[in-house]
């Protein structure tokens, strides 16, 4: 039914643009033959406007991946070097919150640690709501800085890596067994703000996959019962992705991507210093206005990603 009401929701979106475009094309043809420019002028408009909707409309067409509709879960991990990392690993977590809040998905923060001076050392939201996965997957990977660090006295250019890892959320359909025994569970006491109680509670909760060393960690609950919760759903989760990038034929470059993070492994360059561009080395999509992207304007990367990796399959 889910597949069914999404293929027919799709359907309903191209009889919509078909029939807009009729009437605009009609409108454009009267306003030609009455030479009215102001009218022409206006059709132009709600021409450029309703392209943009049909090219939205086939990116969501190629979201059919088997677990694409579903929320996700983004990790954010800073790289090597300190202050400068973690301080590019809070911009990077800031503009996927930005981006979500943009196209309407709930955004859950399940841990951020925070950095000694700045930034964070590792972070995880949950994003929420149809394709959200679909839209970002193609967003894992490493991501490179680079710019005049705020931390140097001499005002020097720096070099920032930081690693974005998207896994979905699974659906109680789909059945993953997890034996406990592999399992090492660890709780400890939550970091950052929350009071007193989550303070000096050992509520958060840490499980470690020992046969794949996946990690998982949440605690954004005061409870140390829904933490666990939580990051047992996480876990199911990330070993259900891990067997769907098994399908992949490029599985083995996104695992080495996010084991080294660092020169060579990079998805997109972001760069403030010496001039102002954002490019994704795989599309070679390019945007000279970082501001924007940084506040989450990411659909040109994405749909462009998505669309070679539709195409690679």
């Amino acid at each position: 039914m889910q597949k069914r009401n999404s293929l027919e929701a799709q359907m309903s979106a191209i009889g919509e643009i078909d029939a807009e475009l009729s009437d605009l094309v009609d409108l454009a043809e009267m306003a030609a033959e009455e030479d009215d420019e102001a009218s022409l002028e206006e059709t132009a408009g709600l021409l450029a406007a309703l392209a943009e909707r049909a090219a939205k409309a086939e990116t969501e067409a190629l979201l059919s991946g088997e677990a694409d509709a579903n929320s996700c879960f983004l990790e954010v991990h800073p790289g090597a070097g300190g202050t400068e990392s973690n301080d590019w690993a809070s911009m990077l977590l800031r503009m996927y919150v930005r981006w979500a809040q943009d196209h309407d998905y709930k955004v859950d923060i399940i841990e951020e640690q925070a950095g000694e001076e700045a930034g964070v050392k590792s972070a995880t939201i949950h994003v929420k709501g149809h394709n959200a996965y679909g839209w970002l997957k193609t967003e894992s990977g490493v991501h490179r800085l680079v710019r005049i660090s705020p931390y140097d006295s001499n005002a020097r250019r720096h070099t920032s890596f930081a690693s974005i890892w998207v896994y979905p959320e699974i659906d109680d359909k789909i059945e993953i067994e997890v034996n406990e025994s592999d399992c090492r569970i660890d709780t400890f006491r939550a970091s950052g703000a929350g009071g007193q109680h989550v303070n000096t509670t050992d509520s958060a909760v840490r499980i470690t996959h020992i046969p794949t060393g996946i990690v998982v960690q949440c605690q954004n609950e005061r409870s140390q019962h829904k933490n666990r919760a939580t990051a047992w759903n996480m876990l199911r989760a990330r070993l259900y992705e891990a067997e769907l990038q098994r399908r992949e034929e490029e599985a083995s470059k996104t695992a080495s991507a996010k084991t080294d993070i660092g020169w060579g492994h990079q998805i997109r360059s972001y760069v403030l210093q010496p001039y102002q561009m954002v490019k994704d080395l795989r599309t070679q999509i390019e945007n000279p206005s970082p501001d924007a992207v940084l506040d989450g304007d990411l659909d040109r990367f994405m749909s462009a990603a998505l669309a070679q990796r539709v195409a690679g399959d």
